[in-house]
């Protein structure tokens, strides 16, 4: 059979190498392209532990400011109440002193009344 291309051995052994090395060409590794905003797992975690560490953060300082508010306001109700009964017992003293006087001048009014 003739060759209607008319290429010699050399020719085809020219192509036959080509081929190979089309075909090794494939399964050489492609360099990769990288995400521009790719973050590792590593950096994510620390990122996530971070704000998990700052909200509880945050939670414990506002515990212990509505502590603190509940002891201020407890506070305040026991001076409040010292302060009322201490008022109590000032309005029940004069009370007396002044049911006392009564009942002094009513002595003297009626001494002098005899």
């Amino acid at each position: 059979m003739r060759d209607p291309l008319q290429t010699g051995f050399n020719d085809r052994m020219k192509a036959a190498a080509e081929a190979k090395k089309a075909m090794l060409a494939r399964f050489k590794p492609k360099p990769t392209v990288t995400d521009p905003n790719f973050v590792d797992r590593e950096t994510r975690k620390a990122r996530e532990l971070e704000e998990i560490r700052a909200r509880r953060e945050a939670e414990k300082e506002e515990a212990r400011k509505a502590a603190e508010a509940k002891r201020q306001a407890e506070m305040e109700a026991r001076a409040e109440a010292a302060e009322t009964e201490l008022e109590a017992k000032r309005r029940e003293r004069k009370e007396r002193k002044a049911a006392a006087k009564a009942e002094a001048r009513l002595k003297r009014e009626m001494k002098r009344a005899h």
